[in-house]
């Protein structure tokens, strides 16, 4: 049975950092794009970023780039999302996910992940 379990989220100011991980049971981040997306109370799901299982790219959602960095940790088949300068319009629950590809930002609020956690909150106040 696949399991993808987040953790790393909490409360933090603005400007302040977290670095959420997400650990994978019954399956090897290898072979999938992976990635995470994150949804806020009353809004879509949006793409956070993304790695590619073809060619190891890796994809940022514009309103992320630059603070936001996604990483692989092979030895514990995990994946990081390393998160600074944090502002409030980052609060959202996020998700890690496993999917053949890495789809499309402008597709990831309708997209079917093959495989995704339950998402850790992450709460950033000014």
């Amino acid at each position: 049975q696949v399991q993808l379990v987040e953790s790393g989220g909490g409360l933090v100011q603005v400007g302040e950092s977290l670095r959420l991980s997400c650990a994978a049971a019954g399956l090897n981040f290898d072979d999938y794009g992976v990635g995470w997306f994150r949804q806020a109370p009353g809004k879509e799901r949006e793409g956070v970023a993304c790695i590619s299982s073809v060619d190891g790219r890796k994809y940022y959602a514009d309103y992320v780039r630059g603070r936001f960095s996604v990483s692989k940790d092979n030895e514990k088949n995990s994946i990081i999302l390393q998160m600074n300068d944090l502002k409030p319009e980052d609060t959202a629950v996020y998700h890690c996910a496993a999917d053949e590809i890495c789809p499309p930002l402008s597709v990831v609020s309708r997209y079917e992940y093959e495989y995704l956690g339950q998402g850790v909150q992450v709460t950033v106040s000014s």
